[in-house]
C-alpha cells in the first residue's frame, strides 16, 4: 500500500502488455533449473523490464506471481510451506530495496535510454544492486533457519551467477526493444529466451545424468571386489542412499518362484530384522514388478497406495521398485522409498536399474566365491570344517597368542572307539550316518565357544581360543558324555532294518598353550599323544590331557 501510495503505477492502456508480460514470466518461471535440490530462479530479467516500464507496484505484485508458480511448479511439502510465506518476504524486501536503491540513483520509469544515455548505467546498475541484495538476504536466511555458511564456490550460486550475467542484459534490452516496437519485443526476445532456458534445462539434465551414470560405474567395481554377499548388500544400500533420498530400503529374494522374501532391509538407516510377511508373485508393488519384469516409479503414496499389499511404513511417499535381473532371469527385487514426495526422477530410475545389474553380478560372483570357499574348508560328508582349514585356522590363532592376543590357545582331539567294528556291522553308510550326527552334535554343543572340524577318517578336533586347560577338560568331558549317553539312529544299514539304535564312545584328548606347547605342531602331537596314551591305552571312553 505505502508503495502503490509513494510510487503509484499508471496502467491506462497498458492491460494488455501487463498481460503479455505475466504470460512470459509464467513461462519461465515454470521451467526453474534444479541445481543441488535448489531452485534457479529466471525470471529477473522479465520483471526488471517490467520495473523500468511499469514502476515498483507493477514489479513487485509480477514476482510474487511468479514465486507462487514456481512454488506450485515445485510441488513443495506440506512440511515445506513455510516457503511460501519466506520467499514472498525475501522477494519483497528485494524488490522494495532494490527499487528504493534506483530512485535513490536518480533512475527513472519510461525513460529512453537510448535517447539519455545518462539513465542507461543508472538502469545497469539496477542488476547488479538486485543480485547483490539477493545474495546477501539468502545468506541471512540460511544462517537464521539453518546455521549454514554461503560459499562463493558453491555450484548453485555459481550458476545463478552465470545465469544472471546471461539475463540481465537480456532485460535491458527486452526494456529498450518493447519501447521502440511495442508488445513485439515480448515476442522477439521471450521465444529466444525461452528455448535458451529449455537447453539450459536438458544440458543441466544430461549433465546430472553423466554424474550419475560415472557414480553407478564407480559403485560397480566396488561390488565386484566384495566376496561377501552380505557385504555386497551393505555397499549396495550405503552406495544407493548417498546417491538418492532413500529412507527405506528392501532386497527381496524369490521363493519357488512364487514368493518375495525379505532378506536385507535398511529403515532410516537402520538394518531391521528381516521378519516381514512374504509377498506373493502379481500381489503389492513389489510382486507387480516381479510378474511383469517391468520398474515402477510412483511420486506420492496416494498413486500406489492402492495396489501396495507389502510392508511398507506409514510415511512412505515416493517409491522405486526394480527388478534385480541377471541373465534375463529375475533373481531379486528392490524397493526404495522416501518420506517425500518426488523424490525420485526417471533419470534416477534408469540409473537404479543399471546398478541393480551390476549388484546381481556382484551377488552371483560373491555367492560362488563363497560356495567355493566352503568347498575347500568344509568337508563333505559332515560340512564340518576340514583338515586343511583348521590348520591355517591353528596356525592363525597361535599367531596371536604369542602376539598378546590371546591368553590361552587349547586343542581337543577325539576318536570313536571300535569304529571299524561299526562299518563291519552296519556298513559304511551307517558309519558316514554316525559321522554326520556326531558333527551335528559337536557343532551344536560347541555352538561359537570353539571351532569344530573333522581331522580325518573317524577323528574329529575342536580348537577353544581363549579357553584355559581346565575349562577345556570340563568341555571335552561334556563332549564325551553327549556321545556315550545318547544313542545314535541308523535310517539304513547292512542288514537292511530301519532305525537301529547304536551306542559308541569317544577317545579324547587335550593339550594347551602356552603350557604344553611352543608351537601349533608341537600343540598338534601333544594333543594326539594324550588322546592315545591317556585314553585309548587306559581303556578308552575317556578324556586325557597331556602331561609333560
Amino acid at each position: 500500500m505505502l508503495t502503490y501510495h509513494f510510487y503509484p503505477p499508471d496502467f491506462s492502456g497498458q492491460g494488455i502488455s501487463l498481460f503479455a508480460f505475466f504470460i512470459l514470466m509464467f513461462f519461465v518461471s515454470s521451467m526453474p533449473l534444479v541445481i543441488n535440490n535448489t531452485p534457479i530462479f529466471l525470471i529477473q530479467w522479465v520483471t526488471m523490464a517490467v520495473f523500468l516500464t511499469f514502476g515498483l507496484f507493477a514489479e513487485m505484485i509480477m514476482v510474487q506471481l511468479g514465486i507462487l508458480v514456481l512454488l506450485l511448479r515445485l510441488k513443495i511439502q506440506k512440511d515445506q510451506l513455510f516457503r511460501l510465506p519466506l520467499n514472498s518476504l525475501l522477494f519483497f524486501t528485494l524488490s522494495l530495496l532494490s527499487g528504493l536503491a534506483y530512485f535513490a540513483m536518480g533512475g527513472k520509469i519510461g525513460v529512453d535510454l537510448i535517447e539519455n544515455p545518462q539513465y542507461f548505467w543508472i538502469a545497469a546498475a539496477y542488476p547488479v544492486i538486485h543480485f547483490t541484495l539477493n545474495q546477501v538476504l539468502i545468506s541471512v536466511i540460511q544462517a537464521a533457519l539453518y546455521g549454514r555458511k554461503i560459499s562463493f564456490l558453491e555450484k548453485d550460486l555459481i550458476w545463478e551467477t552465470v545465469t544472471s550475467l546471461i539475463t540481465f542484459p537480456i532485460g535491458l534490452i527486452l526494456y529498450i526493444l518493447y519501447s521502440e516496437v511495442g508488445i513485439l519485443a515480448l515476442l522477439f526476445v521471450g521465444v529466444p529466451f525461452v528455448s535458451l532456458s529449455i537447453i539450459l534445462h536438458l544440458y543441466y539434465s544430461s549433465e546430472k545424468v553423466i554424474d550419475y551414470l560415472q557414480k553407478a560405474a564407480d559403485i560397480g567395481h566396488q561390488m565386484a571386489e566384495r566376496l561377501d554377499v552380505n557385504e555386497v548388500m551393505e555397499l549396495f544400500i550405503l552406495k544407493l542412499s548417498e546417491m538418492l533420498p532413500v529412507d527405506y530400503a528392501y532386497i527381496l529374494d524369490i521363493k519357488d518362484n512364487d514368493e518375495l522374501h525379505s532378506i536385507y532391509r535398511i529403515e532410516h538407516g537402520q538394518i531391521k530384522p528381516n521378519d516381514l510377511k512374504p509377498t506373493k508373485k502379481s500381489e503389492g508393488i513389489s510382486g507387480l514388478v516381479l510378474g511383469t519384469r517391468k520398474s515402477a516409479l510412483f511420486h506420492s503414496r496416494k498413486k500406489w497406495k492402492s495396489i501396495a499389499k507389502e510392508f511398507l511404513p506409514e510415511d512412505a511417499e515416493s517409491l522405486i521398485c526394480v527388478p534385480i535381473v541377471r541373465s534375463n532371469e529375475v533373481l531379486g527385487i528392490l524397493l526404495l522409498s522416501s518420506a517425500k514426495k518426488r523424490s525420485y526422477e526417471k533419470s534416477q530410475l534408469m540409473i537404479v536399474d543399471i546398478l541393480c545389474s551390476h549388484f546381481a553380478i556382484a551377488i552371483e560372483n560373491a555367492k560362488h566365491y563363497e560356495e567355493t570357499k566352503a568347498k575347500s574348508e568344509r568337508c563333505a560328508l559332515t560340512k564340518l570344517f576340514n583338515y586343511r582349514y583348521m590348520e591355517a585356522k591353528l596356525n592363525e590363532e597361535f599367531s596371536r597368542l604369542q602376539n598378546g592376543e590371546r591368553e590361552f590357545l587349547s586343542l581337543i582331539i577325539l576318536d570313536i572307539d571300535h569304529f571299524k567294528k561299526v562299518n563291519d556291522t552296519y556298513g559304511h553308510q551307517s558309519g558316514n550316518e554316525i559321522l554326520c550326527e556326531l558333527a551335528g552334535r559337536l557343532a551344536n554343543l560347541i555352538d561359537e565357544s570353539g571351532i569344530a572340524a573333522r581331522y580325518g577318517g573317524e577323528e574329529f578336533v575342536v580348537l577353544m581360543p581363549d579357553t584355559s586347560k581346565e575349562d577345556t577338560l570340563a568341555w571335552a568331558e561334556l563332549i564325551r558324555r553327549t556321545i556315550a549317553n545318547r544313542p545314535f539312529i541308523l535310517k539304513q544299514n547292512i542288514d537292511g532294518s530301519s532305525s537301529t539304535k547304536v551306542y559308541i564312545t569317544a577317545s579324547i584328548g587335550v593339550a594347551a598353550a602356552p603350557e604344553d606347547a611352543d608351537d601349533s605342531l608341537a600343540l598338534i602331537r601333544h594333543a594326539d599323544r594324550a588322546l592315545y596314551v591317556g585314553a585309548k591305552r587306559a581303556g578308552r571312553n575317556r578324556v586325557a590331557e597331556y602331561v609333560k
